[in-house]
């Protein structure tokens, strides 16, 4: 799938400094996770319907639940 999100090295450096710190087990891919988290809420989509190449939906929506507990994503939309 051509039009999914992906965000660049440059961009993922700019806000990896705000990601709290993995305990126990290593996180998988911030870059994976962050940018499949902007797809699913950009795209006003279910969690269940973001596409595979962002890994598990329910990793997806953990992170984002988590993260946003902690301040980490704030999320504004547009609409």
């Amino acid at each position: 799938m051509s039009d999914l999100f992906w965000l660049s090295t440059q961009q993922l450096s700019k806000i990896e400094q705000y990601f709290p710190l993995a305990h126990g087990i290593p996180r998988v891919d911030d870059r994976r996770v962050v940018s499949g988290i902007i797809f699913v809420i950009r795209n006003g989509l279910r969690w269940r319907d973001a596409p595979s190449d962002y890994g598990p939906h329910k990793t997806l929506y953990n992170r984002f639940i988590r993260w946003s507990r902690l301040g980490v994503l704030i999320i504004y939309s547009a609409r």
